[in-house]
């Protein structure tokens, strides 16, 4: 055990679908069902993190102390954060680095979303200077855009092909099916996936997750509390490393929102891009590679950018991602399964609650309690996603 250790008490998400319904209702429903898992009284928790959501008026912005008046004031400290996707990890490297500081003991991150229709677009209002709006207004560069652009690129270098893709819908929407908080519990065939409608060339409807609303919360604590908190604290759920890197001069490979990718004329290229850094991050920070991993959870926004963080993890060489999906490797009983819970294709966007999500995953993973979705004696997990304007995101769980 590392001296930065801290431990997982207790996880709870409220189910994800298209509920309509005020995003703090399902925040505090995953917060409330984590404490009861955790064991312990609201009254205990000394810090609350939010994970702010944009499309929610103030209450969004303000999601730390939103949640903190839903549960009921308690005086306890309050942070909310927001990096997009990445918000999630961001709360709960707030929680972490107070615990770690010494300056509390228990702490509650919570996310939750409520989403319009259609996919995700920039905040309304004209900003002229904001990249964000830019790429919406100057060449209509939507998100399945980008994550179009992304699969012709794997095509062009990899040789990735559409059937490809359409396997990693299949394997995903197999994993959801028994997972109850998953929005969508529907087996697909390859032949299925390719027959629905074309969004963005290469990719079809089945490959691009859906916007939903849900809500996810952990609670976390020193080891110390955890080994006072429970007879079992010996195998207790451990956060390893948290991962928040920015990329790294220059940027190579386009990511949302920019239009254009860095030069490289004077520059080298850096050792690693920006999505490979930021495991490679958590990697060096809890001593743990990823032939030590049991599972992965991966932000699988379209088909094709799971492949990418197969190869952006460290699970295979570069270009190999194909061979590895269609060896099975990744699937449930293969050697290393990627998003087990069913991924952003059974669950769709929530965005400040899925990097909570993806924790609360691997936490039930390494219990032995992801019943129907089961990775046999799971021992440690790493999430991995990235949010808009260079937010690494990633947390690596051991048991």
């Amino acid at each position: 055990m590392s001296a930065n250790d801290i431990a997982v008490l207790g996880v709870g998400m409220h189910p994800w679908g298209k509920w309509g319904r005020n995003f703090v209702e399902y925040g505090v429903a995953a917060a409330r069902d984590a404490i009861r898992d955790a064991g312990i009284d609201w009254a205990d928790v000394q810090f609350v993190s939010g994970a702010d959501t944009m499309r929610n008026g103030y209450p969004g912005y303000v999601a730390g102390a939103t949640f903190a008046q839903a549960l009921g004031w308690t005086g306890a400290r309050v942070a909310s954060s927001y990096a997009a996707c990445a918000s999630g990890v961001t709360a709960i490297e707030a929680a972490r680095t107070r615990i770690l500081a010494g300056l509390c003991d228990v702490a509650l991150v919570v996310g939750a979303d409520t989403t319009p229709k259609g996919f995700l677009a920039p905040n309304a209002g004209d900003r002229p200077t904001d990249p964000d709006w830019l790429r919406f207004r100057l060449i209509g560069a939507t998100n399945p855009t980008y994550f179009a652009l992304a699969a012709r690129r794997r095509m062009d270098l990899y040789g990735a092909t559409s059937a490809d893709f359409a396997r990693v819908k299949v394997k995903n929407a197999s994993n959801g099916l028994t997972n109850p908080n998953a929005r969508y519990q529907k087996a697909v065939t390859v032949e299925e996936v390719l027959a629905s409608p074309v969004v963005a060339d290469p990719l079809h409807l089945l490959e691009i997750c859906a916007t939903s609303d849900g809500g996810a919360a952990i609670v976390l604590s020193s080891m110390e509390f955890a080994q006072r908190h429970a007879a079992s604290a010996g195998n207790q759920v451990r956060i390893a490393a948290v991962s928040t890197v920015t990329p790294t001069y220059p940027n190579t490979v386009i990511d949302l929102p920019d239009m254009a990718t860095d030069s490289t004329a004077v520059v080298p290229a850096p050792a690693r891009p920006f999505k490979e850094s930021i495991a490679h991050a958590a990697y060096e920070e809890a001593g743990v590679g990823p032939d030590d991993l049991s599972l992965a959870e991966v932000y699988d926004l379209s088909t094709a950018l799971e492949l990418d963080w197969y190869e952006d993890i460290g699970l295979c060489p570069r270009g190999e991602a194909e061979r590895l999906l269609n060896d099975g490797d990744t699937s449930l009983g293969g050697r290393i399964p990627v998003n087990p819970s069913g991924g952003l294709a059974c669950f769709g966007e929530a965005v400040p609650a899925q990097a909570i999500a993806q924790v609360c995953e691997v936490t039930w993973q390494l219990r032995g309690q992801a019943t129907g979705r089961q990775v046999e004696g799971a021992t440690a997990g790493i999430t991995a996603n990235q949010g808009l304007f260079g937010h690494g995101s990633a947390v690596l769980l051991t048991r």
